[in-house]
């Protein structure tokens, strides 16, 4: 029977073959675009490799300061100071790293000037990131304690400045904005947002000490912990931390507040610009997402509907020949059912393949520097099960009602 029924949709997808392309074509692009931003944001929210370990280190990366009439508010990076004073004394964690955010540096080569993104960053840095080392070492606490001129390169950056092996760079000298480093590693590219660099040294490199002095600045934190059971816990302490902040001018900041927040909070809470509480946002983020992708299901959704239903009523001479030979309402909606699972899986298989071949091309083609992403078959298991449920309910209704005709109504054509 289940044979018969393959060798009757197969007929059936080759008598019509447009409305056949019409419907593959909805389902693969619904998943294609569905996965690719599905995978675009698990790469982002829930990253592998090089921060591996995100399920269980926090990020402070804003403050949020506050007048005492509070007629003014300023929302800015932390400081080294706040970090080494309030931040690294903190019981009950792994390690505190502190990192600047990433700024355009000039690197010199006798005529030639590359714009690259530089990173100073201190020895817990390496240690809470996994960084993949492809020549040479990374920077120690001895190194920073000491102020050596050293830096790393990333693996483009380290073929842009020494054409060839990552070897090749080990021990040359760039100048970086007037500044002289010795290379003396070379890691893999990363895209992410807390490894994002193409030249990272040690903190104490900067050409000033006033960093130490400073509360606000251009730092971010690293909080790692002993196991994710630890985050609520931490994320309480730095709370409380900051509430025994006192800035160096209270008269012109009375309040000063900032958070540990994983990848998803930290997002939701620049998007959402919720920097006064705790909560981040995230659930209202996710909320939105949810919907969003909800909708833009819908439209294909209705298209299906639509020529399923268009496609069942061109076949009424059949339902009322089939029906006269005997053949049941149950048997022929099982029919009609078969079809457009069938449909889906197709749609589903091919786009499973452009999905990949997107992203493949979002790699190469350099819009978004170093990315590397995967693809997330869960998604599409799940894109593929939502596809189905559309094709099943597209298919089911019209099919169960055509099924239902009296045999002499469906031979004259009528509904």
């Amino acid at each position: 029977m289940f044979r018969n029924y393959l060798l009757t949709a197969w007929k059936v997808f080759m008598r019509r073959k447009l409305f056949t392309a019409i419907n593959l074509l909805c389902i693969v692009l619904t998943l294609v675009v569905l996965m690719v931003i599905a995978s675009l944001l698990e790469t982002a929210f829930r990253p592998s490799g090089v921060e591996g370990k995100s399920e269980r280190f926090l990020q402070v990366f804003m403050m949020r300061m506050e007048s005492p009439g509070g007629n003014r508010v300023s929302n800015t990076p932390l400081g080294y100071k706040l970090i080494e004073k309030y931040l690294k004394p903190m019981p009950g964690v792994e390690r505190v790293a502190a990192v600047t955010l990433p700024s355009s540096v000039s690197v010199y080569q006798g005529p030639n000037v590359s714009e690259l993104k530089l990173r100073r960053a201190d020895a817990d840095y390496w240690k809470v990131l996994d960084f993949t080392l492809l020549a040479g070492r990374l920077p120690t606490a001895a190194d920073d304690a000491a102020g050596r001129m050293i830096a790393v390169l990333n693996a483009s950056s380290a073929r842009r400045l020494f054409p060839g092996a990552p070897k090749a760079a080990l021990g040359q000298r760039i100048d970086v904005g007037g500044q002289v480093f010795e290379v003396v590693g070379v890691v893999e590219d990363a895209m992410h947002l807390n490894a994002y660099a193409d030249i990272w040294a040690p903190i104490s490199t900067f050409a000033s000490s006033d960093y130490r002095k400073e509360l606000t600045g251009m730092f971010t934190a690293l909080v790692l912990a002993d196991s994710a059971a630890d985050l609520p816990r931490i994320r309480d302490e730095v709370a409380r931390i900051s509430r025994s902040v006192v800035h160096d001018d209270p008269k012109a900041w009375k309040t000063m507040r900032f958070w540990a927040d994983g990848k998803l909070d930290l997002f939701s809470r620049i998007l959402t610009n919720s920097g006064e509480t705790p909560d981040s946002g995230a659930g209202k983020v996710l909320a939105t997402i949810a919907v969003a992708m909800l909708l833009f299901m819908l439209l294909p959704a209705l298209n299906l509907v639509n020529l399923n239903t268009g496609r069942i009523l061109e076949r009424r001479s059949e339902i009322g020949v089939r029906k006269a030979f005997g053949a049941t309402s149950r048997q022929l909606a099982v029919q009609f059912v078969v079809e457009n699972v069938l449909l889906c899986l197709a749609g589903g298989l091919i786009a499973l393949a452009a999905t990949a071949g997107v992203l493949a091309w979002l790699e190469s083609a350099g819009l978004i520097p170093y990315l590397r992403v995967d693809l997330n078959l869960a998604v599409f298991g799940w894109g593929m099960l939502i596809a189905t449920v559309f094709g099943l309910l597209s298919g089911v209704l019209p099919a169960w009602k055509m099924s239902r005709l009296d045999p002499v109504h469906a031979l004259k054509g009528a509904v």
